[in-house]
């Protein structure tokens, strides 16, 4: 992906790089650290959030080749450039144990099936639903926010041993989720993979 990034973006880059040191983290994981804390302005990121550089290059693999993104809110998928996302919160309406968010995300996974990437930067509830489904997914963004239900979900998240990117603390959204998998949408492709 050829990507022309503004001059305002290098400048919060190397001003990011000159309060906080990322050398030290893998290239996937820099990518997403770096991403994330540059969307939020917050470098507690760099030791919150959690996630492992060989699921991240598989999913940076998958992401390339044209697996499907799944997001939980329009929000998120506003925040994801170049790249079609799948939101069903429209057409989800919460029933008896299942809230809106969750409804949306069975109604997603009917959609894309297995071997998606799955970003979720809203709702504890969507997160949770995608971990009673038999999803395979790519790999899981589980960046929800909030002061209910927030933590648990994406401990539960870490606990399922899925592939995944989340935090320990309540802090989250949808532009750091979105921005979390736009590091790997505009990291480069090694020559070796490309089609």
């Amino acid at each position: 992906m050829n990507r022309v990034v503004h001059p305002i973006e290098v400048e919060s880059y190397r001003r990011l790089r000159a309060r906080l040191d990322t050398s030290h983290f893998p290239p996937l994981t820099r990518a997403v650290v770096e991403r994330v804390i540059h969307s939020a302005a917050d470098l507690e990121y760099a030791t919150d959030l959690v996630m492992d550089e060989g699921d991240l290059e598989r999913a940076h693999t998958a992401l390339h080749a044209g697996a499907p993104v799944v997001v939980d809110v329009e929000m998120v998928g506003a925040g994801i450039t170049r790249r079609e996302t799948v939101c069903r919160l429209r057409d989800a309406e919460a029933g008896p144990g299942l809230t809106r968010s969750a409804r949306a995300i069975r109604l997603a996974y009917e959609q894309v099936g297995p071997g998606a990437l799955w970003v979720i930067g809203n709702a504890p509830t969507a997160l949770e639903e995608l971990l009673t489904l038999d999803a395979d997914p790519a790999l899981v963004i589980g960046l929800p926010v909030g002061f209910v239900g927030a933590t648990e979900s994406k401990a539960a998240l870490r606990e399922s041993g899925l592939p995944a990117v989340s935090n320990v603390s309540e802090k989250g959204g949808s532009a750091v989720a979105a921005a979390a998998l736009n590091a790997l949408l505009y990291h480069p492709v090694p020559a070796e993979e490309k089609p």
